[in-house]
């Protein structure tokens, strides 16, 4: 039986590309007014936003616990896979890593945990590529550097319209979030190396939109591309800012995802997230 590919519920990946990869997902928790649900299972992107618009509210996440990737590993295993490549959100947002990587201590070299130093597509652009390396035969190693290849080649690019969010979960430095704030600017944001880093500032969504085709194209460079965006309640502006890309990168433009990111993303982000992704293709 093939290597088995896991990841979290954080790849957001569109939902019928799960069981054509046979990916395995484990949901993170997501936490409103002390009321747990499982991100993509019981919390959805709409509740945490409608829970970030009332006053008075807490929301919260945390990463799955090392016993469910136990758990996962094993039921995979027992039911013959050839080992597990594990690929999760970045070590600087989640423990999630950390979980995958206690958990497979518990089973012996059969069990790799990559961490892709991203999220949504980000995440989910190694996620396909070691499904297909396991789809095409390759051994345990070769499934894992299929992801590790990917994540070298992918470079993540998002818009939100407020750092508050992310300035409350500790996902960004509280400086960076009072800049913003006093300044009265729109944030663009990436992550270079697993943390989210302030890249940019506009004054208006619209010109968000644009930064982030601008950004996207100077990722993409001469490379053929696939391409991915996720929003937060704003279909809209992911519609927009996907025809904008394909228009700017032409022909050079492979695969395209559109999904929106999900409880997680939403309780550290807020509403009106724009977010793309750039995978380069060898």
């Amino acid at each position: 039986m093939p290597v088995a590919v896991v990841t979290d519920s954080t790849a957001y990946l569109p939902p019928e590309l799960v069981p054509a990869y046979r990916l395995t997902v484990v949901p993170l928790t997501v936490v409103l007014n002390g009321a747990e649900g499982l991100e993509g299972v019981q919390t959805f992107p709409a509740d945490a936003t409608r829970a970030l618009s009332a006053r008075r509210v807490t929301v919260s996440t945390s990463r799955p616990s090392p016993e469910q990737f136990v758990r996962t590993y094993r039921e995979l295993l027992d039911a013959g896979a050839d080992g597990v490549v594990s690929v999760h959100l970045s070590a600087d947002l989640s423990g999630t890593v950390e979980a995958a990587e206690l958990a497979a201590a518990q089973l012996g070299d059969r069990v790799r945990v990559v961490d892709s130093r991203s999220c949504g597509m980000g995440l989910g652009f190694p996620v396909l590529a070691a499904a297909r390396a396991a789809a095409d035969g390759a051994d345990l190693a070769g499934v894992r550097a299929a992801a590790v290849d990917t994540i070298a080649r992918t470079t993540i690019f998002f818009y939100v319209d407020t750092l508050e969010f992310l300035r409350r979960g500790g996902r960004i430095n509280a400086a960076e979030a009072l800049l913003g704030t006093a300044l009265s600017v729109k944030p663009i944001l990436h992550m270079p190396d697993g943390a989210i880093v302030l890249r940019d500032k506009v004054r208006t969504a619209s010109r968000g939109v644009a930064r982030l085709v601008d950004l996207a194209a100077e990722a993409a460079g001469d490379a053929p591309v696939d391409l991915a965006v996720h929003h937060l309640a704003a279909p809209q502006r992911a519609e927009q800012l996907l025809g904008a890309l394909t228009t700017r990168l032409g022909d050079r433009v492979h695969d395209t995802y559109v999904s929106e990111a999900g409880a997680v993303v939403a309780a550290h982000a807020g509403p009106g997230l724009a977010c793309v992704v750039i995978h380069r293709r060898c």
